[in-house]
């Protein structure tokens, strides 16, 4: 019988935990940390790649607060920026030069980025976007696909997990909602595609042409696996867009900056109507923005869209944002090929320790962002393109089994199996979260039983 070093617990954590029950409801303020297994964990300061919990418990972190801390946990110069602008004042209502600043350097790293706004989340630029496509174009339908996020409000979750009993209809995918408490007609102002299937998208803008506002998309699906789009799908959403006169809104919340000054449409090679920019835009802050082509903007220049926020522009944001994307054009026009080179390093040798120790761990993704499919037993190798055969091939319980034996020894991905690198992880990080990582593997084999 193998022997393992002891791992992690998390007492502080349980109790804190069971305290926050008595007055936060369900003792979190985001559903999905609940998923956390033991237990939602508590934390108390991170640096860099770096983050311990009030357990004094150590990890190498490539959960990143969902994405957003590209540039690592508590880095001093954006503290140090947030620090000098609540001296001057937290907050006006109004105006400030800052904005101007801000704005101006999406601008200069987005060439799609004519003109911009701000809010607080990405949920709300989904929002706003929407709400623009519609009164720009007259219609009232968007098409979204199956399997990507566009925050939590009722129009963002429209066909983002739908049940496989729903899948029936393979050309029709359906417009479930994993939420009660919807306005039932929100469902009826959306068209669901199959991500990575152009003919099937073009059948589908064919049948309602002319209803359609917009195409919305994660350019890479990052929030189910990690889906980067085959060739000739964003040059054909471009071009059907261009034709019928809809908007193509690119939902970049996890793949703004972290793919490049000019974010995954540099990367990529497109040019969208209108940008959703969240997570990285701020660097943990409640900071996103909605940029656009000046002409997909009209209708918030003109007034006719409200479009609106007390704490819109909120200075303590800026500053915050004026910090990370200097922090991106510092980087110079080779990045993100070092933070990628890291990523890549760090699946190929999970892949290795997989093949080990017999574990059928799949990991996939461009580096700069990855996804740890596990395998279910006998399903087809070779890479996940959609949401359905995602579906169909991950074996969740057995990754959040390896997940939490990973948490145990001090390496952190979020739950759902997304892994992010900062622009702070440096090849020790990668060398000694892998050597972590084999203890994990180790104990994962051999004490995984699969469900009854």
């Amino acid at each position: 019988m193998p022997t393992f070093s002891m791992p992690y617990t998390f007492a502080r954590s349980q109790e804190l935990f069971q305290r926050a029950q008595q007055s936060i409801a369900a003792g979190v303020n985001s559903g999905i940390r609940k998923m956390e297994a033991p237990v939602p964990l508590y934390f108390a300061r991170g640096s860099g790649p770096n983050l311990w919990d009030v357990d004094g418990n150590h990890y190498l972190d490539f959960q990143l607060g969902q994405g957003a801390l590209l540039y690592g946990h508590a880095p001093a110069g954006m503290g140090e920026a947030i620090a000098e602008q609540a001296r001057l004042g937290t907050h006006w209502a109004a105006q400030c030069e800052l904005e101007i600043e801000v704005a101006e350097r999406i601008q200069r790293m987005l060439p799609s980025a004519e003109l911009v706004r701000f809010n607080n989340s990405a949920t709300e630029v989904v929002t706003a976007a929407f709400r623009l496509a519609r009164a720009h174009t007259g219609r009232k339908l968007i098409l979204r696909f199956e399997g990507h996020y566009h925050g939590w409000a009722d129009e963002g979750l429209v066909g983002f997990a739908n049940p496989i009993a729903t899948w029936t209809d393979e050309e029709n995918p359906a417009r479930t909602h994993p939420s009660k408490g919807v306005i039932p007609e929100v469902l009826d102002q959306f068209v669901v595609a199959r991500w990575n299937d152009v003919a099937h998208l073009r059948r589908l803008v064919e049948r309602y042409r002319g209803q359609l506002a917009a195409i919305v998309f994660e350019p890479v699906l990052c929030n189910t696996c990690c889906l980067e789009p085959v060739d000739g799908l964003l040059a054909a959403i471009r071009e059907l867009c261009d034709r019928d006169g809809m908007l193509m809104i690119s939902d970049e919340t996890i793949t703004g900056f972290r793919f490049g000054a000019a974010c995954a449409q540099g990367y990529y090679g497109y040019k969208a109507d209108l940008t959703v920019l969240g997570k990285a835009v701020g660097g943990g802050t409640p900071f996103a923005a909605l940029a656009g082509t000046r002409a997909a903007m009209a209708k918030i220049l003109s007034g006719e869209v409200v479009h609106a926020g007390t704490l819109n522009g909120n200075p303590l944001c800026l500053a915050a944002s004026k910090w990370c994307l200097d922090e991106v054009l510092a980087q110079g026009p080779l990045f993100p090929a070092a933070t990628q080179a890291l990523g890549r390093r760090l699946m190929a040798g999970l892949v290795e320790l997989a093949r080990e120790h017999g574990v059928p761990l799949r990991p996939q993704g461009p580096g700069l962002i990855f996804h740890a499919v596990m395998l279910k037993p006998g399903a087809a190798e070779g890479a996940v393109v959609d949401y359905r055969d995602y579906v169909r091939r991950h074996d969740a319980p057995r990754w959040a089994h390896l997940r939490r034996c990973l948490l145990e020894e001090g390496v952190r991905a979020i739950e759902r199996g997304l892994w992010s690198i900062s622009t702070t992880h440096t090849a020790a990080d990668i060398d000694e979260a892998l050597r972590r990582a084999r203890a994990a593997f180790g104990r994962h084999a051999a004490t995984w039983r699969a469900p009854a």
